[in-house]
């Protein structure tokens, strides 16, 4: 049987709130890692996309042989390193000769291994081949454009679950207003074939039109490279049925509660009839104290009454 432990300090407290689950979530962090075996090319395509999302990620540099996500068993070292560093993305570079160039995205729920795409690296470029100006560099942490071409996206199976990893992978923390001076990077994914992407990074610069919509540039400061599909796992229709469970907005109605424009708001109580004549008293009640008094009172009137009439008389 499993325990369950409570937290002893304010600071072990805090944390598990923070990980409890909420009505608006946390940003989601990825976890980067790599495999037995990895080439120089797959280290680099790790760490550009580590630079990518600097803010929001984790990456281990030793090797993990224990972790084969397609296999299993072969996921227990990666759900624990997902609860240990709380992240609920995931990057895992292998190299092999049957699978060269490997690399796996995949997404978790609960902490349990959700989705799987694997993709093979071709014609990679890093960012320091391209030359730009570094002015027109984006932020770290700023939100992105994305923009996905080709109908494959619509019809493929596969293209369709890549799209969905990859916007869940690099749209970072969701939001509902955004100012436009803000958005300085767009990422491009252009359907080549029905089972590769050509994936690019630019930045975004917004010059003068003549009017209120400003007019985009785009420039390809990197990396980029060509995702070849190899191999993908849905989830199950149970899991997936879980996972998209939300909370319910809509406010539950609180009976005989009423809001005014001028008295605001109104509540009615219900009282039940009170039995007044059936109702116990005791003898300690002030009101009856005050009774007796009065009676003594009347009655030493009324014998001060009748020894005057005795006196008179005689």
């Amino acid at each position: 049987m499993l325990k369950i432990k409570t937290p002893k300090t304010q600071r072990a407290a805090r944390a598990l709130e923070k990980r409890a689950p909420k009505l608006v979530e946390n940003g989601k962090k990825t976890l980067i890692l790599h495999g037995t075996k990895t080439s120089s090319l797959l280290n680099d395509v790790l760490t550009q996309i580590y630079h990518l999302k600097r803010d929001s990620a984790v990456k281990y540099t030793k090797k993990n042989k224990e972790i084969r996500p397609f296999e299993s068993g072969g996921e227990a070292s990666l759900e624990f390193y997902s609860l240990k560093n709380d992240c609920s993305l995931f990057v895992f570079g292998s190299h092999s000769k049957k699978r060269p160039n490997n690399l796996v995205l995949g997404r978790m729920y609960d902490h349990h291994v959700y989705d799987l795409v694997e993709l093979g690296v071709e014609n990679f470029r890093p960012m320091e081949s391209f030359v730009y100006d570094k002015k027109v560099a984006p932020r770290i942490g700023s939100k992105p454009f994305f923009t996905f071409i080709g109908e494959a996206f619509e019809s493929v199976e596969e293209l369709k679950h890549l799209k969905e990893v990859l916007l869940d992978l690099f749209r970072g923390e969701v939001v509902e207003n955004l100012n436009l001076a803000g958005v300085d990077r767009v990422y491009v994914c252009t359907a080549i074939s029905p089972t590769t992407v050509f994936f690019s990074h630019c930045a975004l610069r917004l010059k003068r039109s003549g009017s209120t919509i400003p007019r985009m540039e785009l420039v390809e400061i990197g990396p980029s490279m060509d995702f070849v599909v190899r191999r993908h796992r849905l989830p199950n229709d149970s899991l997936k049925k879980e996972a998209m469970k939300t909370a319910s907005q809509q406010h539950k109605k609180v009976k005989n509660v009423s809001r005014d424009v001028v008295q605001g708001k109104i509540g009615k109580i219900y009282i039940p009839d009170q039995q007044v004549g059936g109702m116990a008293l005791s003898n300690d009640i002030k009101g009856l104290k005050r009774q007796r008094r009065e009676a003594k009172m009347n009655t030493a009137t009324k014998e001060d009454q009748v020894k005057k009439r005795k006196t008179d008389s005689q």
